[in-house]
């Protein structure tokens, strides 16, 4: 057997109802009545036992719950599909515990809208998907030496934060799961698992909790995908339940644009770091995209390397909030001392750097117009989504020591941050794969705020032209 397929962990197969398809597609057949909502759950919950304890992709589960669900009928687009949520938003049913062991005891007897936003869709919960202490890190790893696996290869990263999600979707046990993203939580995760993922504008979802109280709100809602049409639907389905005045509708998008469009090809990190594979997968997606009829330009971001330092700051405040407000959010049950060490250590920058705390709220938010500028000039820019490719398992630990975990996040971690600063639209779209041990490389596709159209009808056109490569393959 190849040594890469030998590595890979998955569920797909013809013997159960969902085969590979999309969710729209299991969604047509649930109308047409060639399957049942019974039928789809029951394949789902096989698969994730099948997979899960090699993956370690979900925290808890509601299984015996998701098959005894009321019958309802098919008038939503997701009604029937079994669904993860994240395990950084509230099910009433189960345990909120944010990838974190300071969080002994969290019951969860009521749904908060966002949540009820995504069941409105008509969902079927099988249970919460694994994150990272706090989504903090950019892999799936944890304290104790735990980590949740990428489906392509079991040496390496799934990404973070929504790793447990993307691991779950690519592994073929769901074809569509909960997401969201703060610094690039849905974007990395899709990256490094072969899927697609769109971070939103912000405010084009409800809100969590927990961003309303954010001084910049970083945090956007979304899903990881296998396919442009099950995030396209999604988001034109999220719109029937709250649609944000103050953002353009989205609406339901099927195909492609013919628009040519101006796009921006940004081939340098903040912190100059590409590495080659990911740099040849770069230019190769902008010659694709040249074929399509689009015109393409090199193009510096506008933003300096203070960049790295103000979010990280940011970041760091985050950290401290959670530290040392931890009991009020959580309960009397948490415990500071089960932090791992880049909470610990995120925390501590801030209550080193807390003096700068106005210089850098004003310099993250001027980054917002400085964003908003660039599509006086670009409909669209291209980049990578990290800055190398996925890494192995260990090099992201908590277990490492904070100040060399925190340089090797800076370095891979680059692209994602500032749309979420921006309030703009990303998206995560699969268009290579490495050499030697076949882990796919993503490219982002990046808008101005409002603007996922684009995106959208963009994604479209590049799936037809280079459809994505099948993990079972």
């Amino acid at each position: 057997m190849d040594v890469q397929k030998s590595k890979r962990i998955h569920a797909f197969t013809n013997d159960d109802v969902l085969s590979d398809f999309d969710a729209v597609k299991l969604s047509e057949l649930l109308k047409n009545k060639e399957i049942s909502v019974s039928e789809i759950v029951q394949a789902s919950i096989d698969r994730a036992k099948k997979v899960n304890p090699q993956l370690n992709a979900i925290v808890s589960e509601c299984f015996e719950n998701a098959l005894i669900q009321p019958k309802f009928s098919i008038n939503r687009t997701f009604s029937g599909i079994p669904f993860f949520f994240k395990d950084n938003i509230d099910y009433a049913g189960l345990p909120s515990l944010h990838g974190s062991k300071a969080i002994k005891h969290n019951d969860i007897n009521k749904n908060p809208k966002l949540s009820q936003q995504l069941l409105d869709q008509g969902f079927i919960v099988l249970g919460k998907s694994t994150l990272p202490e706090f989504g903090l890190n950019a892999s799936t790893e944890f304290k104790d030496g735990l980590a949740t696996i990428n489906p392509w290869h079991s040496d390496y990263s799934c990404g973070a934060s929504s790793g447990g999600s993307a691991a779950l979707v690519a592994a073929g046990v769901v074809p569509i799961a909960h997401a969201n993203d703060g610094g690039g939580s849905i974007r990395i995760p899709a990256a490094c698992c072969g899927l697609v993922g769109l971070k939103p504008s912000r405010g084009r979802t409800l809100d969590s909790d927990a961003s309303k109280v954010l001084p910049i709100n970083i945090i956007s809602e979304g899903v990881v995908t296998r396919s442009v049409r099950d995030t396209a639907y999604f988001f034109a389905e999220m719109e029937k339940s709250f649609s944000n005045p103050k953002l353009a509708k989205i609406g339901l998008i099927k195909h492609a644009s013919k628009r040519k469009l101006r796009i921006g090809l940004v081939t340098q990190s903040i912190t100059g770091t590409v590495d080659q594979e990911t740099t040849e997968t770069l230019y190769q997606t902008a010659q694709l995209l040249e074929g399509l009829g689009h015109h393409i330009t090199e193009y510096k971001l506008p933003i300096s390397t203070g960049f790295v330092d103000d979010f990280s700051h940011y970041w760091g405040m985050l950290a401290f909030m959670l530290q040392h407000l931890g009991k009020q959010a959580f309960g009397q049950g948490f415990d500071a001392k089960e932090l791992d060490h880049l909470t610990l250590g995120l925390s501590n920058l801030y209550k080193n750097n807390f003096y700068k705390t106005p210089a850098f709220l004003y310099c993250l938010k001027k980054v917002q117009t400085d964003y908003m500028n660039i599509f006086n000039h670009y409909d669209v820019l291209l980049s990578p989504v990290v800055a190398h490719t996925t890494p192995k398992l260990g090099y992201l630990s908590p277990q490492l020591p904070f100040d060399e975990l925190f340089e090797r996040i800076q370095n891979f971690v680059t692209f994602t941050p500032i749309q979420n600063i921006a309030g703009a639209p990303a998206m995560s779209i699969p268009m290579g794969i490495t050499q030697i041990d076949g882990l796919p490389i993503s490219m982002q596709i990046s808008a101005n705020v409002g603007d996922e159209k684009t995106l959208i009808e963009l994604a479209y056109a590049i799936e037809e032209a280079q459809p994505w490569r099948k993990i079972y393959d």
